[in-house]
C-alpha cells in the first residue's frame, strides 16, 4: 500500500464522519506526508528580528527602537508569542539578523545593524544577504539533525517589514501597491498608507533594472527578516521538513521561496489569513488559496502568533489520531458502519 494511502486511511479511519474536521485534516494529512512516518511531534519556533532602513521614509506609526525593545521582550520570555509557545510546549528562539545595536539580541547571526533604505541604495549588499541565508540555513539544519524538530513555525519582529514585504511582493508580481499595502500592526491612517504605496514605487523605479531575479528582488527591496525566512524555508524543503507560515511579512518569505524552489510548496502549511491586503496575493504566489487557511482571525501582531496557534492545532490533530477510536472498531460491517458515518454527518 502507498504510503499516502496508509495516511488517509489514518485520518480518514477515525471514529467520526469523514472530512468533519475540515482542513485540520488537510494539513495534518500534509505533515504525516512530509515525515514520511508517524513521529513524535517536535515543534521549534524561529523569530527573525532586524531593523530596516526605509522607515527614515516616515513608513511606520512606531520609532524604530520598538524593534529592540520588543525582542528583547521576547527573550525575556514576556511577549505575546512567549505565552503562545509556553502554552502548546513549543521551544522558542529569538534569531538577530540585523538589529540596530552593538550587542545582540537572542541567537547572534546578524551580518549587519538592519539594512538600508531602499529608497536611495539596496536594502543589503550581495554579501550580507549571502551571508544571513547559510547561517540561518546552518542553524535549521542543526536543529533539525540535532535536536531532531521535525516542524517548524516561523515569526518576525521588525518595525516597518509591511513596507519591506510589500515592495518585495510588488517587485515579484507587479501588482500595483493600492492592492498590496495595508496598516501593518498601526492603526488606521490613510496618509500613512500613501507614504508607504510612493515609497514602495520609488524603491522599484530605482533598482527595476538590476532586479532580474528573486534574489535580486530580495537583496534590493526587502528586509534582513525576510531573507532569513526564506532561507530557512528553502532549508527545511531541502531537509523534508514541513514549517507553517504565519502572516503576511512569512507569507512573502514563502512566496520568494516557492519561486526559487517549487518544492517548497509541498511544505508549506498555512495557518492564519493577516488582515494585510497583500496577504492572498502572496499565498497565491505559492498555490495557497484563502479558503485553506484554517485561522481568520484580523490578526496583526506579528512574531508568529497565528503560526504557533496552527502547531497547537495541528498537535491536538496528531493526539487525535493516536487516541481517539477507529470506525473500524464498531461492530459493524464496513459498509454499515460508512453509512452510519454519513448519517451522523447528516443528522
Amino acid at each position: 500500500m502507498a504510503y499516502q494511502e496508509k495516511v488517509d486511511l489514518l485520518v480518514d479511519g477515525m471514529a467520526k464522519p469523514p472530512g468533519s474536521l475540515g482542513l485540520l485534516e488537510k494539513h495534518v494529512k500534509r505533515v504525516l506526508l512530509c515525515w514520511g512516518e508517524m513521529q513524535v511531534l517536535k515543534p521549534y519556533h524561529l523569530i527573525f528580528a532586524a531593523d530596516n532602513g526605509v522607515v527614515e521614509e516616515g513608513v511606520a506609526a512606531f520609532p524604530p527602537v520598538i524593534t529592540y525593545l520588543q525582542a528583547q521582550n521576547m527573550v525575556a520570555g514576556r511577549a505575546t508569542i512567549n505565552a503562545f509557545c509556553r502554552c502548546f510546549n513549543i521551544p522558542c528562539e529569538v534569531i538577530d539578523v540585523g538589529v540596530n545595536t552593538i550587542e545582540p539580541v537572542g541567537t547572534n547571526l546578524k551580518p549587519a545593524n538592519g539594512s538600508r533604505n531602499f529608497t536611495k541604495e539596496p536594502a543589503m549588499s550581495e554579501t550580507e544577504y549571502e551571508y544571513v541565508g547559510k547561517a540561518v540555513a546552518c542553524r535549521v539544519q542543526r536543529l533539525v539533525e540535532e535536536h531532531g524538530c521535525n516542524l517548524f513555525s516561523f515569526g518576525e519582529m521588525g518595525i516597518g517589514n509591511t513596507t519591506t514585504s510589500s515592495a518585495v511582493l510588488h517587485g515579484l508580481t507587479g501588482i500595483e501597491p493600492e492592492f498590496v499595502v495595508g496598516y501593518g500592526a498601526s492603526p488606521p491612517n490613510g496618509e500613512l498608507v500613501r507614504r508607504k504605496r510612493n515609497t514602495i514605487v520609488k524603491g522599484l523605479e530605482l533598482h527595476k533594472e538590476v532586479m532580474l531575479s528573486v534574489h535580486d528582488i530580495l537583496r534590493c527591496l526587502g528586509g534582513l527578516d525576510i531573507a532569513a525566512m526564506c532561507a530557512a524555508m528553502l532549508k527545511c524543503t531541502e531537509l523534508r521538513v514541513p514549517f507553517v507560515i504565519d502572516g503576511f511579512i512569512s507569507a512573502v518569505a514563502f512566496a520568494c521561496a516557492s519561486r526559487i524552489n517549487e518544492r517548497a510548496k509541498r511544505y508549506a502549511i498555512p495557518s492564519h489569513l493577516s488582515k494585510e491586503p497583500g496577504m492572498t496575493y502572496a499565498l497565491l504566489l505559492g498555490g495557497i488559496l484563502a479558503d485553506e487557511v484554517p485561522i481568520r482571525a484580523n490578526m496583526a501582531l506579528g512574531e508568529g502568533t497565528g503560526a504557533v496557534l496552527m502547531v497547537g492545532l495541528l498537535k491536538a490533530m496528531l493526539h487525535a489520531i493516536e487516541s481517539t477510536a477507529r470506525m473500524s472498531e464498531f461492530e459493524l460491517g464496513g459498509d454499515a458502519a460508512v453509512k452510519v458515518a454519513e448519517q451522523i454527518g447528516s443528522a
